[in-house]
């Protein structure tokens, strides 16, 4: 267990989204006094979870940090750690990866607004693609941009598995750690300190919803649940201990008979051999759970993994269960957004795992 100081340190969260990050600082034991991203469809979502930490909606592609501090209600007080995740469509492995797109300037504007906000520590999430050859230019870029500002980036930059972290999920994702020059360096967390649950601990005890519940259409549960497993059980609680009673997320999706016949003959483990969707198998873990694209690129759907024993694509409920999400955090309850806003965000169990790190550098004793 972590020994909580007597005031908690302090964290702000850049390109929030949906708040994967901001659980996980706050989970870590952090004091959220702020989140800021520009899609006000996911800002309203993170305000519906997170509902006394202050956000705004800016463009931090032109914002500056005293603007942040104005629009947050924030003043001068210290920032003790930076977080977020810069928008990566640019470097992602599944999109084109072209190397003049704009959206890259997300992660020069993240250094240059830790210069603005001079945090101690920062963490900078991004797509495995960041560290990639072709965008070295850009990491040197940051590198330059950050230590001219007089902080210190963690070499080398890692690439994390949330499967190695906690999480029933591969997804590997590159993370960027840095302080102020004469803090003490954080490393990364260890991987083997962590459970490796499976598929049926995060979402055995949901298929009960099968079993009672024949309308599709309702988006809420509220009838029983099977055993909850280890990892289950503090994901069903409130944060103050008690027990979600109804879950939002639960719209099931209408297939064809064609394609409901095409799912049930896919193995657990295999890929459905015309929409390549991946069955999910009890015993293992959930491939990346992918956003699809945004309205600017069609708005197409990704590919949601099909459930072990139901002929139909897995609910938004267990796309969040397989993501560390816990039941009372609600979604977007369009299917389309509330999977966007989960493909989007960084597992809330994996980014406690990387903050965890930053709050014992900050609360040790030297």
């Amino acid at each position: 267990m972590h020994h909580h100081p007597a005031k908690r340190p302090t964290a702000v969260d850049l390109f929030c989204g949906v708040g994967g990050l901001s659980l996980g600082l706050i989970q870590a034991g952090f004091d959220l006094i702020g989140a800021v991203d520009y899609d006000q469809i996911v800002l309203d979502a993170f305000q519906s979870n997170f509902t006394n930490i202050p956000t705004a909606r800016h463009d931090l592609n032109v914002g500056t940090g005293g603007a942040l501090r104005r629009v947050l209600g924030i003043g001068k007080k210290d920032i003790d750690v930076l977080v977020g995740g810069p928008p990566c469509q640019g470097f992602s492995v599944g999109g084109v990866g072209a190397k003049m797109d704009p959206r890259n300037e997300g992660v020069l504007a993240f250094a240059r607004i830790v210069n603005e906000l001079r945090p101690r520590y920062f963490v900078m999430e991004n797509v495995r693609g960041f560290l990639a050859p072709k965008h070295a230019d850009r990491r040197r870029e940051f590198s330059k941009a950050v230590s001219e500002a007089g902080y210190v980036v963690r070499l080398p930059i890692r690439a994390l598995d949330a499967a190695d972290y906690g999480v029933p999920q591969r997804r590997v994702r590159a993370f960027v750690i840095g302080c102020a020059q004469g803090e003490f360096v954080p490393d990364y967390p260890s991987p083997s300190e962590f459970d490796r649950p499976t598929v049926h601990d995060a979402i055995g005890d949901l298929s009960f919803l099968d079993h009672n519940c024949s309308d599709y259409d309702l988006d809420h549960y509220d009838g029983p649940l099977g055993p909850a497993s280890d990892f289950a059980t503090p994901l069903r609680r409130h944060p103050g201990g008690k027990t979600v009673k109804r879950l939002s997320g639960c719209l099931r999706t209408h297939h064809s008979a064609s394609v409901v016949a095409r799912f049930r003959a896919t193995k657990p483990g295999g890929q459905e051999a015309i929409s390549r969707y991946y069955r999910l198998a009890w015993g293992g873990i959930s491939p990346t759970l992918r956003a699809g694209t945004g309205p600017d690129h069609g708005s197409h759907t990704a590919p949601r993994p099909i459930h072990p024993d139901r002929a139909r694509c897995i609910t938004v409920r267990e796309a969040a269960r397989l993501h560390t999400f816990p039941d009372w955090f609600s979604f977007h309850p369009t299917k389309w957004h509330g999977f966007r806003q989960i493909g989007n965000s960084v597992p809330p169990y994996l980014a406690k795992a990387v903050v965890s790190q930053i709050y014992d550098a900050l609360t040790q004793t030297h």
